[in-house]
């Protein structure tokens, strides 16, 4: 039977070919990595056809809002913020970012020793593989690394709408009036795009809406403190990864259809790993589709991840905006605010992370915490030392990870993992 969504993906420009290679290595690895998982709540069900169809009916639903005058903006960052794409008519969407693609392309305007994740980026836009990223009407860049900032003026030589929002590196008065600015001023480009304006009701519908994404997932998140854990990490990461893919509602009613499920599970005392598994956390490096070494590597090594300590879990979603305010001016306050307190590896002196972690340990009662570092990402392989000295003065065994999104070294990290497990027990 033939694709239906061949043509849709011609007139969007992507190779077909290597676009038909890159779903067949992903099917392949979600079937590895996910579908062999026992005892798997129901409702991942909805997850597993979420990526299914991610390149697919996704893709399809955006395209059918732009044909109804609506536009679609992509991001790399969780500072970008969702409430005002929203009030002012457009949908944001996540970029393809959790994979290797076209390197030898991607080396040509990049160094090698350039972190995986702003590879992957390039890489997907050279091979022409990523969907999202040929539908979105504009791209928002965002200055939190050194290698993203220079590697954002290569890549609009790329990508035909590239806009890049500047972020503050110390939280103090100056660094909230810099995201102020900024966010006052990606106000105006979103609406000059949309042509629609940003209002108090549209703001305020919009808050809500996020609010409420937002909430499903620190429900969900709650729910894996029980133990026996109700659901593996890798499922719980597949929620948090589709959060920004997904309709904002239908991902809100989803994942709070699974929490019912969980609820009766945990009441159950059924979970997903036997009571008494070790527990463990992760914390570091966002983990965006496909990245699902690491944590494949440790459920399948005898752990349980009971918390992701990640832009992509709790850090991208722990904190809800204010939603009292009346005015614009005071909602778009409220969201300075929220989003300030994110705790990005990126801030100096960054306390507030490490407090986290700490409070996270706690709370999801981990037996122990694995730092993942994506290598060359210097400011979380920088915070990985003070972070794993600061936990084992607190007798919190941690394990630090440095790698890549290649598959070569799994051998070398389930041995390291192993050891840790044993250890934890």
């Amino acid at each position: 039977m033939d694709n239906p969504y061949v043509a849709m993906w011609q007139d969007l420009g992507l190779d077909l070919g290597a676009h038909d290679a890159l779903l067949e290595v992903l099917g392949k690895a979600y079937t590895d990595f996910f579908l062999t998982q026992k005892n798997r709540p129901e409702g991942m069900g909805y997850f597993d056809f979420v990526m299914s169809e991610v390149h697919g009916l996704r893709i399809r639903e955006l395209l059918d809002e732009k044909a109804a005058g609506r536009k679609v903006i992509g991001s790399f960052c969780v500072f970008v913020p969702e409430e005002i794409a929203l009030a002012a008519n457009a949908t944001l969407v996540g970029l393809c970012s959790g994979a290797d693609f076209a390197m030898e392309e991607v080396e040509k305007l990049l160094p090698r020793n350039t972190c995986a994740l702003i590879k992957s980026a390039f890489g997907f836009k050279l091979g022409r593989v990523c969907p999202y990223l040929e539908s979105a009407d504009m791209v928002v860049g965002e200055n939190t690394c050194d290698g993203k900032k220079k590697a954002y003026e290569s890549l609009g030589s790329l990508v035909e709408n590239l806009y890049v929002m500047d972020l503050p590196q110390v939280k103090s008065e100056h660094g909230r009036a810099l995201l102020k600015s900024e966010y006052e001023r990606f106000r105006g480009a979103v609406e000059a795009l949309t042509g629609v304006a940003v209002t108090a009701e549209s703001l305020k519908a919009a808050i809500r809406t996020v609010n409420a994404k937002r909430a499903a997932i620190h429900r969900l998140s709650s729910l894996r403190k029980a133990d026996p854990a109700p659901i593996s990490g890798m499922d719980a990461l597949l929620a948090n990864q589709v959060f920004f893919y997904d309709n904002p509602e239908r991902f809100t009613e989803s994942v709070n259809k699974i929490c019912d499920e969980l609820e009766r599970r945990i009441a159950e005392k059924e979970g997903a790993f036997p009571a008494e598994t070790p527990r463990v956390l992760i914390s570091g490096c966002p983990q965006a589709v496909p990245n699902w070494k690491l944590p494949f590597i440790v459920e399948s090594s005898g752990a349980v991840i009971v918390g992701e300590e990640s832009c992509v879990g709790e850090r991208g979603a722990r904190n809800l905006t204010d939603e009292s305010g009346e005015t614009v001016a005071e909602m778009m306050a409220a969201i300075v605010d929220r989003y300030f307190q994110v705790d990005c590896a990126i801030f100096t002196p960054n306390h507030d992370r490490l407090a986290h972690i700490e409070e996270m340990a706690a709370a999801y009662r981990a037996d122990g915490v694995i730092h993942y570092g994506l290598q060359f990402c210097t400011p979380y392989l920088m915070e990985s030392f003070p972070v794993e000295k600061a936990l084992e003065e607190k007798s919190i065994p941690t394990l630090r990870i440095e790698t890549d999104y290649s598959m070569e070294d799994m051998g070398q990290l389930k041995t390291r993992v192993e050891a840790f497990i044993e250890q934890l027990r």
